[in-house]
């Protein structure tokens, strides 16, 4: 045979061929802007929602002294319900935000290293501990831990901060560099001063990052008010050994 014969293109009128670029432009186009939104959509949505209304200044403003007013008033309730600890050790557990926070509730909190939600600290149980509790009622929880609840926190949850970074206390050598000194070459020197509220304790606790527990799987109620009450805070006594088995 001779030569095959070769296929001609099917003719496609220019205006068809304007159209189709057009459209390929458009659609490129579209993509590009939505890449563009989902890149820097989110950031400028929050940068919208950051810029608060005047009476949203008010209402934090005025939520704030409030808490102020209820801390002075929760001062004036009689001592003898507070200042009769049934145990020289204390567990503290933040429970609440920052939310209508004043700025002296926040540095009480401070003070007592309770910077966040949900992190706990071991504390002696003095006068001076017991009244700053009493200020900050609605956002700590305590009570007496026992001595297997001290032991799982310390073993699980125990943290030294070297530098910007924090390190699990898996090395006896980091616990011996630290309180060798007092005499504290481990773990179980540690949990031993700690339940026993011994001549170092204030030195170990400080040696101890604050302890970062789970949130209850249950939840709390976000109730400020007492726990005996039926709210989250103040003083659980024993009852605080329930709150730490399901937060650790």
């Amino acid at each position: 045979m001779a030569e095959e014969e070769t296929k001609q293109l099917a003719y496609i009128p220019e205006v068809v061929l304007k159209k189709r670029k057009h459209k390929e432009e458009s659609i490129a186009l579209t993509r590009k802007t939505q890449l563009e939104l989902g890149k820097y959509g989110g950031e400028k949505k929050r940068k919208v929602e950051d810029i608060k209304r005047p009476e949203q200044f008010i209402k934090e403003f005025r939520e704030r002294e409030l808490d102020l007013i209820r801390m002075k008033h929760r001062l004036k309730r009689p001592k003898s319900a507070v200042l009769r600890p049934n145990s020289e050790l204390l567990f503290v557990i933040r429970i609440n935000g920052n939310n209508e926070m004043h700025p002296r509730t926040r540095k009480i909190l401070s003070s007592l290293r309770l910077r966040k939600m949900f992190h706990g600290v071991f504390t002696k149980a003095t006068p001076g501990v017991l009244e700053m509790l009493q200020k900050v009622e609605p956002y700590v929880t305590y009570g007496y831990p026992n001595i297997k609840n001290v032991k799982e926190v310390i073993y699980k949850k125990g943290f030294r901060r070297i530098g910007d970074q924090r390190f699990p206390l898996i090395d006896n050598n980091i616990i011996e560099q630290a309180l060798g000194k007092y005499g504290i070459l481990c773990l179980e020197d540690i949990v031993h001063e700690i339940v026993n509220v011994g001549q170092h304790f204030k030195e170990i606790t400080k040696f101890l990052e604050p302890f970062a527990l789970n949130k209850p799987k249950e939840g709390l109620q976000g109730k400020k008010k007492l726990y005996k009450d039926g709210g989250d805070a103040g003083n659980r006594e024993d009852q605080i050994n329930d709150l730490i088995s399901k937060m650790n």
